[in-house]
C-alpha cells in the first residue's frame, strides 16, 4: 500500500531558498534554489528517513 505524506513549502526571502518540511516525519526537511530541486530533495530525504524509521511508513 502506498502512503501519502504532506509537505509544507515556503520561500525564504533572506536566504533566497525554498524550504520544505514533512511535519510528521522527524528529520524530513530540506532546502533548494528552485521548486523542482526541492521536490527531488524532499523525496530523497523522505526515503532516507523511512529507511531509518520504517515504522513511520505504517
Amino acid at each position: 500500500m502506498k502512503r501519502t505524506f504532506t509537505a509544507f513549502l515556503e520561500y525564504d526571502d533572506e536566504t533566497k531558498l525554498y524550504v520544505g518540511i514533512i511535519p510528521n516525519v522527524p528529520g524530513a526537511h530540506t532546502q533548494a534554489e528552485n521548486l523542482d530541486e526541492l521536490k527531488r530533495n524532499l523525496q530523497e530525504v523522505l526515503e532516507l528517513c523511512l529507511e531509518e524509521n520504517p515504522e513511520i511508513a505504517n
